[in-house]
């Protein structure tokens, strides 16, 4: 007789099984069908009972993939909802709408839920779990944020014990793909982006990825785990990367950075701040190696001090991995009658504020006339906002132009931003080509 992992002894019972709903039939939901099916009598012991798809929600029948299972194939979520037999609702259709509904509505019927919905999460996650907690069911989600990485339930769980001050992450697979290949192989971004589509890894309209907004709710949603605070995408500030050139990747090598899409969360005395930008890091940071389509977050805490989970952030069977992972703890539950989860832990209030208040250090490169006295101009402005040159790369361009690139010393968003302004005015100043933020070197 086959016995359960969670007590010496005991008995499974094979005729306990726990029926699941799913809802979408799409890349990541044809991952879940494989490692169940695939997984069946290993998964069986581990949960104490066998689990089992009983029906898929699928928009166009006709579109199916493949028929890697006997579930019943259905179009209408009431199937779902009305089945008393279904005690799990996997949610993998993606959007808002109508995947936010139906969730809900599974919640309120006390049906557990499953799902890997980035976009629900971080601007509805705390109705779907106030109506978790009023159901007593179970709302999981480690999906939703860096594909196969576990980071959401050691935020919740493994580090709950700490204070942590910061969180930052490559967190979109896809714009750290680009950028690799402008750093390796002096790719421009369009160049590169067509290739990103034609492999698959970019949507044929880019714009989530590449203006920052998949990143802006995936941070959203680790800064409200990390800092026990409401934090929803509309307090996240999202920048993107089409304005990178390979200029800029070229300075940032010679001056011993390697340009990044980077999530920080940080909160201080002000409150918390979230933002996703472009961002210069030190060779020897810990995120500047991670490369191609994986992610990785850091995570800072007064206890841990500084650990860092890295992964493949998205994919069928990296995404289907930490799925099936949460279903695996919810059947454990409904086998033992009882939850151990930690549903919603936003107990602070703690306020967010805007990019402006944000305090980094910045690359400046400019397009200047090539004549004494340009850079003691430029540098008069910025110091007139409190902003100081830490070091200036100067090189002769065509046209009797010179291209000037300048590293400034930490200081607020709002004071670069003034001085650019009047900058940008100045006859002597040609173009300010870029500014990007730069994650300071660590101190010898």
């Amino acid at each position: 007789m086959l016995r359960s992992l969670f007590m010496e002894g005991e008995e499974i019972d094979m005729t306990k099984e726990i029926q699941i709903g799913l809802l979408g039939y799409g890349t990541v939901g044809t991952g879940v069908v494989k490692i169940l099916e695939n997984n069946y009598e290993h998964l069986k012991i581990k949960v104490g009972a066998p689990i089992k798809i009983k029906k898929i929600l699928v928009r166009t029948p006709s579109k199916m993939r493949s028929a890697l299972t006997d579930a019943k194939i259905v179009t209408d979520i009431n199937e779902i909802l009305d089945d008393d037999d279904i005690k799990i609702v996997v949610e993998l259709m993606g959007g808002e709408t109508p995947a936010k509904d139906y969730m809900l509505e599974a919640l309120k019927r006390g049906k557990h839920v499953v799902t890997a919905n980035k976009d629900v999460m971080s601007k509805y996650g705390k109705e779907l779990f106030d109506q978790a907690e009023l159901s007593h069911v179970d709302l999981l989600f480690e999906a939703s944020v860096g594909g196969g990485i576990p980071i959401i339930r050691p935020l919740k769980q493994c580090l709950a014990t700490n204070n942590i001050s910061e969180v930052m992450g490559i967190i979109n697979g896809t714009t750290n793909y680009m950028l690799t290949k402008m750093t390796n192989e002096g790719m421009d971004f369009d160049t590169v982006l067509a290739e990103a589509q034609a492999k698959g890894y970019a949507e044929s309209d880019p714009t989530a990825d590449v203006e920052g907004l998949d990143a802006a709710r995936k941070i959203a949603i680790l800064a409200s785990l990390a800092f026990g605070a409401r934090v929803t995408v509309d307090d996240a500030y999202a920048e993107g990367i089409r304005n990178i050139g390979v200029e800029d990747i070229d300075y940032a090598k010679e001056l011993g950075y390697v340009i990044k899409l980077v999530g920080i969360a940080k909160q201080d005395d002000l409150g918390i701040n979230v933002r996703v930008h472009p961002l210069l890091l030190p060779k020897d940071h810990p995120l500047a190696s991670v490369n191609d389509v994986f992610n990785a977050i850091f995570v800072k805490g007064d206890a841990v001090g500084e650990t860092m989970f890295y992964g493949r952030g998205a994919g069928e069977m990296p995404t289907a991995s930490a799925v099936t992972a949460d279903i695996l703890d919810v059947a454990r539950d409904i086998v033992h009658g009882s939850s151990s989860r930690i549903l919603c832990t936003c107990y602070n209030d703690k306020p967010t504020y805007p990019i402006e208040q944000s305090v980094s250090a910045y690359y400046i490169r400019l397009l200047v006339e090539d004549k004494p006295g340009v850079l003691a101009a430029i540098a008069g402005v910025l110091g007139e906002e409190n902003v100081s040159i830490c070091s200036v790369v100067q090189k002769l361009k065509v046209d009797h132009h010179t291209e000037l690139v300048l590293i400034t010393y930490p200081v607020k968003d709002e004071g670069v931003k003034k001085a650019l302004k009047v900058i940008n005015e100045m006859p002597i100043v040609d173009k300010v080509c870029n500014v990007i933020r730069v994650e300071q070197k660590e101190q010898a």
